[in-house]
């Protein structure tokens, strides 16, 4: 997430100073990994949990 961060903020924030730079980079990315990316993967790794169960069970 912070690469692809960097890849967007990257000509906007050429001239930026780096410190002012990882500084927004981090408002960005740290909200939008812990409310919206990583919910959605434990979501997922919980359906491929109990897909992988139900196959052993056999039910």
């Amino acid at each position: 997430m912070v690469a692809v961060g960097m890849m967007l903020l990257g000509r906007l924030s050429e001239h930026w100073h780096p410190v002012l730079r990882a500084f927004v980079l981090t408002l960005v990315v740290v909200p939008l990994a812990v409310y919206v990316v990583v919910p959605r993967l434990l979501r997922a790794h919980g359906a491929m949990r109990a897909a992988r169960a139900a196959r052993r069970t056999g039910a």
